[in-house]
């Protein structure tokens, strides 16, 4: 999906929430966990109570990963049921050496077929490089993330009074274009979303942390929001447990559609 098709769905589904599928087998209704595959049909279900609503899906590969061969198998079959109109995001924060990568890559782009990849740039170009070759795919760069840590390395001055997260915006706008790549910014960092969509004022943002993490919503569409919206905000647990019963589907999507509802004013009031 490329940067026009994204925002034609934005506008079309007057939504720009992204959900994330961080599936626990041990979070999932009970109910569920009998059948052959209690992952992929607790996704399933999400998936058709949140597809009018929402314009992405955000597997976390760590809650698939961890269940060895069975969970690939689920997150495969979940990706393969995800609607067409809907952007897929592998968010998997790989980043090694430029042949590593490259294996990385050909794994969740050519393999799995996902849209984006999460990438950590810790280890520079060439670690990013070869997540960039395959046309039509997207690179969403860790730039300013909301976890305790991010203050270790992140927020770190550098010689020329710089913080590091902006030297990493810095240098990976020689590497690609904003039709290629976005960044990760954390939703309860509201300050640091407006200095960097100064520095990054094209970019589509990822912005995890709304919801259970406690970032507001409208303060992030009000500091990050471009002319082509230029948002990606992604929630999981407030979405996907908003009940653990068996009227989990229905409660999901609610949550969804009272996320979207907000979200269509906050476009109308921010893009003409």
């Amino acid at each position: 999906m490329n940067r026009s098709q994204l925002f034609q769905q934005i506008k079309k589904k007057g939504s720009y929430l992204c959900v994330g599928l961080d599936t626990d087998i041990d979070k999932i209704p009970a109910h569920l966990r009998s059948g052959p595959d209690p992952v992929f049909e607790f996704n399933k279900q999400i998936i058709d109570a949140t597809k009018e609503f929402c314009v992405a899906y955000k597997p976390n590969t760590a809650f698939y990963e961890a269940l060895g061969p069975k969970g690939w198998d689920s997150l495969q079959k979940t990706l393969d049921y995800i609607p067409k109109d809907c952007f897929t995001i592998a968010d998997a924060k790989r980043g090694d050496i430029g042949n590593t990568s490259s294996l990385y890559a050909k794994a969740f782009f050519k393999m799995m077929n996902f849209d984006s990849i999460t990438v950590a740039p810790y280890m520079g170009e060439d670690s990013v490089k070869p997540f960039l070759e395959f046309p039509g795919k997207w690179v969403i760069l860790l730039v300013h993330t909301s976890n305790p840590g991010s203050v270790d390395f992140q927020q770190l001055e550098t010689r020329d009074g710089k913080y590091v997260y902006e030297e990493v915006i810095f240098a990976s706008q020689r590497w690609a274009t904003a039709d290629q790549m976005m960044y990760v910014v954390g939703a309860t960092k509201a300050d640091k979303i407006v200095i960097i969509r100064a520095l990054a004022p094209d970019h589509f943002f990822l912005v995890p942390g709304v919801g259970a993490q406690g970032g507001d919503l409208e303060a992030v569409s009000k500091a990050g929001m471009n002319p082509e919206c230029g948002l990606l905000v992604n929630s999981s647990r407030a979405i996907i447990y908003a009940s653990s019963g068996e009227d989990f589907a229905d409660a999901a999507r609610k949550e969804a559609q009272k996320v979207q509802k907000e979200m269509s004013m906050f476009l109308h009031s921010f893009i003409q």
